[in-house]
């Protein structure tokens, strides 16, 4: 039987790295990002559609999407974003499917969802793991590892839910304030806790 499974975490907790290791012990991962930049790849029925109905002013000069030029466009205009969403979200949800129904069985499926306890769909999982990290240790990271000023980080922080929210949805917290060898002993225990191996 295959175990659903959500992971998120806020901004600069460590989700990604997380997610690595998951993969690493067997885990299946969908990444909902990814997925949305595969869907439109050059030589994919999606990047057509996007061209039909946007224009080909929106590939750069090798035929690939140009996403700071599509970003730009849909930043500001509601409706432009509603109309990319009509193309991608549809494809990214069959690629979903398709990865879940081929999964091996009793695999753990692991949802890569960095906006989990905004959507409100923490409850559509068998369980949900959370990755957290102090504000103080997520923003010097953002600043050491990322460049970004602390204002930018300051608001990308301040986008997202409250540590508090995040945490409540969690059925497996894992803290990531140690080395990356206390990181992979905790993800290993989760996973093994969630594969019933442990």
């Amino acid at each position: 039987m295959t175990k659903r499974v959500g992971l998120t975490g806020g901004i600069a907790s460590g989700k990604s790295t997380v997610s690595a290791i998951l993969a690493e012990l067997g885990a299946v991962i969908i990444d909902a990002d990814a997925l949305a930049r595969e869907v439109v790849e050059k030589g994919t029925p999606g990047l057509a559609a996007v061209v039909a109905e946007f224009g080909d002013g929106l590939l750069t000069s090798e035929g690939d999407l140009d996403r700071p030029a599509m970003g730009a466009l849909v930043f500001n205009d509601p409706a432009a974003r509603k109309r990319l969403e009509a193309i991608v979200h549809p494809l990214v949800f069959e690629r979903i499917v398709d990865l879940e129904t081929h999964a091996p069985p009793g695999a753990l499926v692991v949802h890569d969802i960095p906006l989990l306890a905004e959507s409100g769909r923490a409850d559509t999982f068998d369980a949900v793991i959370v990755v957290d990290a102090p504000a103080e240790l997520q923003l010097e990271r953002m600043l050491r590892d990322r460049g970004w000023t602390q204002e930018d980080a300051e608001s990308r922080m301040g986008a997202q839910a409250t540590r508090e929210d995040r945490n409540a949805i969690a059925t497996h917290l894992i803290e990531n304030t140690g080395t990356i060898e206390d990181l992979r002993r905790r993800v290993t225990e989760v996973f093994e806790e969630l594969s019933g191996l442990g």
